[in-house]
């Protein structure tokens, strides 16, 4: 595989070369930088104990604290706001970005945090990878507005873009963590209102049960070095306000998904989340479905946001973008 090279010093990566991942099996042991991850996210970042009482503004301002440290994009990457159906957004491109391929990114953070400014760092090099133009949203975020306010906005995000010229069938939706189960809640809803569906969906480490009922919230509970099991019920009452948890628009886990479109799923072993992603794959293989389910062995909760630190990540990346470059036509431009 020929991994894109760090960003270091604003140096850019030799003419942004498309990545090709090797096709193959997933790494059986973890690197020594994803280890060290791994421990930095024990110690500083995963919560526990030190979370309990903490309310929604102070966790919002906490990533608004890690959004001024996130890196700059490469000088030749450009990114702009805009919006998208009157929704607040960023268009971020590479010299490797097709104009006729398009990713609509929908971010993380539990429904009640999150900004497309915090991944800055790593939408050019999911647009490098598939060689595509990404627009991230900045949906609207609960207990302010709860479900079903993210998924309204991003299916306005969606027809908006296709308005705008963008072919449904070389366009990607994506999605991470809470983004991830948006981008299959979104998948549904559009087939169920006859609209135009992305040739492909894209889900790292999503969240498609907030009933809650996945075994791994137990098990993973002490491995997981990122996220504690006691937060993922409490974020699912705010966004849910009262709706019924398994709703499939806001649980796509619990709808059936006839229909939907060539699924690529990312999730690492030890996350207390990691069911979420294993009954999700089997619902869309149950259904007819095609789906490639990639469970990564000691990677963190959304992992392929450390690609300025792990290989792990850059190399996730790469399949995503091969995956998302097989099923949208790789032909040159013309």
């Amino acid at each position: 595989m020929a991994e894109h090279s760090d960003v270091r010093g604003g140096v850019l990566p030799p003419s942004f070369a498309r990545e090709r991942p090797t096709q193959g099996p997933l790494p059986g042991r973890a690197s020594l930088r994803a280890e060290l991850v791994r421990l930095w996210l024990r110690w500083f970042l995963k919560p526990g104990k030190r979370a309990a009482g903490v309310t929604v503004e102070q966790r919002r301002r906490q990533v608004a604290a890690f959004e001024r440290w996130t890196p700059q994009p490469p000088p030749r990457a450009t990114i702009a706001a805009d919006v998208l159906g009157g929704i607040p957004a960023v268009r971020v491109e590479t010299p490797a970005s097709r104009p006729d391929r398009q990713i609509l990114y929908l971010h993380g953070g539990g429904y009640v945090t999150g900004s497309v400014a915090l991944y800055r760092h790593i939408l050019w090099r999911f647009a490098n990878a598939a060689a595509a133009r990404v627009v991230a949203i900045d949906y609207r975020l609960a207990p302010e507005h709860p479900f079903p306010a993210a998924l309204d906005d991003a299916a306005v995000s969606w027809r908006a873009l296709i308005a705008e010229g963008a072919d449904p069938g070389r366009t990607a939706i994506m999605g991470d963590s809470a983004g991830g189960g948006l981008t299959f809640a979104l998948a549904l809803r559009l087939r169920d209102e006859g609209a135009s569906l992305p040739a492909v969906l894209i889900a790292m480490s999503p969240w498609t049960d907030l009933a809650v009922s996945g075994a791994s919230l137990r098990h993973n509970a002490d491995a997981d070095p990122m996220l504690s099991a006691d937060d993922v019920p409490a974020f699912a009452r705010l966004y849910l306000a009262g709706s019924d948890p398994r709703n499939p628009y806001a649980s796509p886990l619990y709808g059936d998904p006839t229909g939907l479109p060539p699924s690529l799923i990312q999730v690492g072993g030890d996350e207390i989340l990691r069911d979420d992603s294993v009954r999700m794959a089997e619902r869309l293989r149950t259904a007819g479905c095609a789906v490639e389910l990639e469970v990564w062995p000691r990677m963190p909760h959304v992992w392929q946001t450390f690609a300025s630190m792990m290989p792990e990540a850059r190399r996730a990346i790469a399949r995503i973008g091969a995956f998302v470059q097989r099923h949208t036509g790789d032909s040159p431009a013309g």
